[in-house]
């Protein structure tokens, strides 16, 4: 809804008729969606004769104009008054004078402000202008519409200059502006900025002496009625009359553009406050990346603010000698003037400097060093002048400003692809996916994306992006009239690299091989020197792209692999690449553990698709010593960055490889694929995964001095749930020098007693690891110990110290991935929430679990969330939502090849659960039955204690009560903790109280808790026959 309050008060698509409704309409519309008391809209209403209960009466009045307004819930009550959610023309108006006032295009800048001021229909506020409430801002609109029609003059004077000496098709516009700004004039005959447009205006049109004696009227008015001259800017405007020659047919010679321009508006807007903040602003960037059009498009822009200006070509010059001849080729007659200047420069000099003339200096970077010094003579000679030049690369002397022109970010990118297709073939239908692609692989360059478009004629948008892989023979097509080197890709990038010397060639086609950028040290490892690598920058060969990193654009990248490979050098060039990143992991390797782990972690972040590169590298050419000790060295970066899963196949590419190597990266990346491989889910229990662990594991020497190995048999021992095995290894270890490692071998005897059902144990184990990992500052490894602690605090109703270790866990994986899910922590603190009883906060976590801030959350997480929501529905008997809750979850399992066994046992306990509280005992008893058989065969004590809780419920609902008892004592000693927050253990313990007595139960429980381990694992299978039997 919009109320109109420029002219007349109108509601739109309503009548509010009545002078106090349209009053209160007003009143609430010029406070913006902001509350007005009810004693201020009361005193705007009666302001001399209140009725007798002015709150009554006003209340009557909002009801009246809610059901007259389209939308009655605009009008909204609030403590103390009312507000009126709606906009107003005056906001409209006021929004598109502020964006037109942003716009560097005079053409846009009119358009914008034509727009804005046709939404006046008289005066503001129409006849309520004059109440007290009304006065300020009724002044206040009044005055944003006289300075927007003036700028709207100035927007229109700029476009009428840039029409000079070419014919125009509406020959009296100026003349009719002139009339317009006079009757403005007389109504406000001391506003200065109006008459100096009125003075150009008149000027414009060529009615040299009415713009005279305009200026001089004013003046007079200023002297009489304030004692003051004119401002600066109508003395300039008056000084513009007086030193205008009588005919000048060309200020300019500016071509009209033949296409759209799409983009730039940033780099438009910052151009133009170069232009008129400096003397000297040269456009860089990449061959191809449009700084021509830019460069044009800024100048015809500010013709009005120029005497002239000049648009000098020097792609064409081929020698230096020259660009002066070229510069005064272009000025024509202007230079011609001065008889008795003799040298070029000398009549540059003394053509340019009369008035404020703006120089083009369009491709300047093959005569860079003539450019540089013309322009620095020129502009020390013209006090008035501004140059604007073009290169791929900066002048280089005292005074420029730099304005880098970047490739079109994807957006405009893609609409420019897409302007370009229409104007060849109207009815085709780009898909957005594959003009962004086309525009990626591109990399945004406008030349290329044209060239690109072009061959649309004869291919469709999906076989040109296929075709792109052979970008420099596709992209041949382009017009007719472009110089050589602006015809094709090739040619373009040929261009740049012609202008480079030896050693600069050289170090460019090297770095081709780098994916991703590359850092200064790794352009020295290449051959390269910093004053190399700054003139390839400079030459934008190179971009700077922040943090101390450089990158080639992809286009420049295969140009240079091209000529390495023409060269015979491309192997020679991959091999020092390769050595550079394999030096790189293995200095960053020890860091990966210790108190420097995120700055280490960046850099090979960073640089990760350069590692990559260099181990396929290694990989294709039989390199094993490389690749091995690469693969080796990023193993401990693969697991903390979550590369699990994909590094297996890196690593058994590497492993793969004959040769020599050294035996310890063989031994190291040995262990590290097949323990990815476990962290990733894959089949680490399969019999050949496992000879082969214990195979790697029997080379390790006892004592091993490198972490990797140090964990390798603690970490078999927990894959064969050989616990004693695995705790007369890490016994013997704990006094390993490296506090990291003695951290982790805590970590994992904490995982072999909870296995055990020993959790006071793990407990003790996971805060002594803590100690030792804080000492290491290693984040990573903390953080998972920090998770299994959490999760036994809670077991133990230390609830407070579980969500504090969780928050800990998860600040510091945060740390080592801003972006990272955190779902499997999230998960557990969800399930800490709801044994603290907070079932509302731990609903919100399943369901955030479900939609996730950042990234696609996995089947295993989705899993777990369906899991835990239907948990929560079970309990509060929503049978039906928990039942689709667990079908979700089965069903998400059983499109994953790779998940656990114990989440699968768990969706079954769940649903063995849900089938006694429906009654259907026989559907429990398989369910339940076939999740202990799951869970042993993982060996998961804690899992298989829940096993025996549903076996329990099932026992007590089959009238066995005092045998589910037994089994909730069973579980105990199974989890080696009482968890008795959790509901279902909670739950049935109270059921079973109420039916046994104190007395029975407390036995009951006490035997089954008294049980040694593997007899309470003989309970639990034989509780599975039993529930079976008497379903």
């Amino acid at each position: 809804m919009r109320v109109g309050i420029l002219g007349p008060i109108e509601v739109e698509s309503a009548a509010v008729g009545g002078a106090r409704l349209r009053l209160l309409v007003a009143r609430l519309a010029v406070a913006a969606g902001r509350a007005v008391t009810a004693e201020e809209l009361a005193g705007c209403l009666w302001p001399d004769d209140p009725p007798a209960d002015p709150g009554n009466a006003l209340q009557s009045l909002v009801s009246r104009l809610r059901r007259a307004l389209p939308e009655t819930g605009a009008l909204v009550s609030v403590p103390g008054g009312y507000r009126l959610d709606a906009g107003t023309d005056a906001e409209a108006f006021d929004r598109l004078a502020a964006e037109a006032r942003r716009q560097p295009d005079p053409a846009l800048r009119e358009r914008l402000l034509t727009e804005a001021l046709a939404l006046w229909r008289g005066p503001a506020l129409g006849e309520l202008a004059a109440l007290p409430f009304a006065t300020g801002h009724a002044v206040r609109l009044e005055e944003a519409r006289l300075a927007a029609v003036e700028d709207r003059a100035e927007a229109r004077l700029a476009l009428h200059a840039r029409t000079v000496g070419r014919p125009v098709p509406e020959a009296d516009v100026v003349g009719e502006l002139a009339g317009e700004l006079g009757e403005l004039a007389g109504r406000h005959p001391l506003r200065e900025r109006l008459h100096a447009l009125r003075v150009r205006a008149l000027h414009a049109a060529g009615r040299r002496a009415e713009a005279l004696a305009a200026y001089e009227e004013c003046r007079r008015a200023l002297a009489a009625e304030l004692g003051t001259s004119p401002g600066p800017e109508l003395r300039e405007a008056h000084l513009e009359v007086l030193r205008a020659e009588p005919l000048r047919p060309r200020r300019t010679n500016l071509r009209a553009p033949l296409t759209s321009f799409v983009g730039r508006d940033a780099e438009l807007a910052r151009l133009h406050d170069q232009l008129r903040t400096g003397r000297l602003v040269t456009l860089v960037g990449p061959g191809g990346a449009g700084k021509t059009r830019l460069a044009t498009t800024a100048a015809a822009a500010l013709v009005a603010e120029h005497t002239a200006t000049w648009l000098v070509e020097l792609a064409a010059v081929t020698d230096p000698a020259d660009v002066p001849r070229a510069v005064l080729s272009v000025l024509g007659d202007q230079a011609s003037r001065h008889p008795g200047v003799t040298g070029t420069t000398e009549a540059l000099a003394e053509a340019l400097s009369p008035g404020r003339v703006l120089l083009v200096l369009d491709n300047c970077e093959h005569v860079v060093e003539a450019a540089a010094r013309l322009a620095e003579e020129l502009l020390g000679r013209c006090p008035r002048l501004r140059v604007l030049a073009t290169s791929r690369e900066p002048l280089g002397i005292l005074g420029e400003t730099l304005g880098p022109v970047p490739p079109l970010p994807p957006e405009p990118a893609v609409r420019l692809l897409a302007d370009r297709a229409a104007a060849i073939d109207p009815a085709l239908v780009l898909d957005a996916d594959v003009a962004a692609e086309i525009c990626r692989r591109l990399d945004g360059l406008p030349l290329a994306i044209e060239l690109a478009a072009a061959r649309l004629r004869a291919l469709t948008p999906r076989e040109l992006a296929d075709r792109l892989g052979d970008r420099f023979l596709l992209l041949t097509g382009g017009s007719r009239t472009a110089l050589p080197r602006h015809r094709t890709l090739r040619a373009v990038v040929a261009w740049s690299w012609d202008l480079l010397d030896d050693d600069e060639r050289v170090l460019a086609e090297r770095l081709a091989v780098f994916a991703g950028g590359f850092d200064l040290a790794a352009a020295e490892g290449a051959g390269g020197t910093l004053d190399v690598l700054a003139a390839l920058v400079d030459k934008s060969l190179v971009q700077a792209a922040g943090d101390g990193r450089y990158r080639m654009l992809e286009t420049i990248r295969e140009y240079g692999l091209e000529r390495l490979t023409d060269a015979g050098l491309l192997s020679e060039a991959r091999a020092r690449h390769a050595a550079h990143y394999r030096d790189l992991a293995e200095r960053a390797e020890p860091h990966l553990r210790g108190p420097d782990q995120l700055a280490w972690i960046g850099r090979l972040l960073a640089d990760h698709d350069n590692i990559l590169t260099a181990l396929h590298h290694a990989a294709d050419t039989g390199d094993a010593d490389t690749a091995l000790r690469l693969a080796a060295a990023m193993g401990t970066f693969w697991v903390i960055r979550g590369f699990s899963a994909d590094s297996v196949g890196w690593l058994e590419r590497a492993l793969a490889l004959p040769g020599s190597a050294p035996r310890q990266a063989r031994l190291i990346a040995s262990a590290v694929c097949l323990i990815n491989g476990a962290l990733a889910g894959g089949h680490i229990r399969a019999e050949p995964a496992l000879r082969e662990l214990r195979r790697t594991a029997e080379e390790v020497e006892p004592e091993p001095e490198h972490p990797v190995l140090a964990m390798l048999q603690p970490a078999l021992a927990l894959f064969t749930d050989d616990s004693a095995f695995g705790m007369e290894v890490i016994g013997r270890r704990l006094s390993h020098p490296d506090p990291w490692t003695r951290g982790m071998l805590y970590v994992a005897r904490a995982a072999l007693k909870e296995n055990d059902g020993d959790m006071a144990g793990s407990r003790e184990d996971l805060l002594s690891a803590c100690g030792h990992l804080r000492v290491a500052g290693e984040r990573w490894g903390l953080s998972m110990a920090l998770t299994s602690l959490a999760e036994a605090h809670a077991m133990f109703g230390e609830f407070d110290a579980a969500l504090a270790a969780m928050a800990e866990a998860m600040t510091l994986l945060r740390e080592l991935d801003p972006d990272a899910g955190l779902l499997h922590q999230q998960g557990w603190r969800a399930q800490i929430l709801v044994r603290q009883g907070d079932v509302a906060r731990a609903r919100a976590e399943f369901r955030a679990m479900l939609e996730p801030d950042g990234g696609e959350p996995s089947e295993h997480d989705l899993a777990f969330a369906h899991l835990g929501l239907g948990d929560l529905a079970r309990m509060e008997g929503e049978f039906g939502g928990a039942a689709r809750s667990y079908e979700r979850a089965a069903a998400l399992l059983e499109e994953s090849a790779s998940v656990a066994p114990q989440l699968r046992a768990l969706v079954l306990i769940g649903q063995g659960h849900l089938a006694v509280a429906c009654g259907a005992l026989e559907e429990a008893a398989g369910r339940v039955a076939e999740a202990v058989e799951l869970t042993l065969l993982v060996r998961d004590m804690p899992v298989l204690a829940r096993a025996a809780v549903a076996l329990a419920e099932l026992r007590e609902a089959q009238g066995a009560p005092e045998r589910a008892a037994t089994l909730t004592g069973a579980a105990e000693r199974l989890r080696g903790a009482p968890d008795a927050a959790l509901p279902d253990v909670a739950r049935l313990a109270s059921r079973l109280r109420a039916r046994l007595g104190e007395a029975r139960y407390a036995a009951a429980h006490a035997d089954g808790r008294a049980l040694p381990p593997a007899e309470a694992v003989s309970l639990v299978r034989a509780a599975t026959s039993d529930t079976r039997a008497d379903g």
